[in-house]
């Protein structure tokens, strides 16, 4: 993704609040920040910079739940997409990931874990995908 492409990105008051809290608590790079389809405020940090949000106990990560009253995710960007979708998934664990044109596939190290990433009627893989298409030219994310 360009630069440009993420201009084309707005936000409105309340997302440059949230950016303004997580700037001001985490002393971190920002690259994005947007509410995902499950209504998780999610934060995306540049490359090598999730240890500087977080920090070593998550400390930085509980006060900005509590500056912001909402659960958050940070997450930390990737140009590569298979290394991107590991990070958005994490913690759950992916045996593989493949990506062939605009799919990109993921294997699951088991039963429960692959039930976790699809979820009821498959909408944690909606929004897995729906981030996804936020950053990279992916049609559909399958789990196999």
């Amino acid at each position: 993704m360009s630069s440009g492409d993420l201009l084309k990105i707005k936000y409105d008051s309340n997302l440059l609040h949230f950016m303004n809290d997580f700037a001001r608590i985490t002393r971190a790079g920002l690259k994005d920040c947007f509410f995902d389809n499950n209504d998780l405020l999610t934060f995306v940090v540049p490359e090598n910079d999730l240890g500087r949000a977080i920090d070593k106990r998550g400390f930085k990560v509980k006060l900005l739940e509590k500056a912001t009253n909402r659960k958050i995710k940070i997450l930390e960007f990737n140009s590569d997409p298979l290394i991107f979708i590991k990070n958005l998934v994490f913690p759950l664990k992916i045996a593989k990931a493949e990506h062939e044109g605009k799919i990109i596939t993921l294997e699951a190290i088991d039963s429960k874990t692959r039930g976790l990433l699809i979820g009821r009627a498959g909408i944690n893989l909606r929004n897995y995908e729906s981030v996804l298409k936020r950053y990279f030219d992916i049609e559909e994310l399958r789990v196999g």
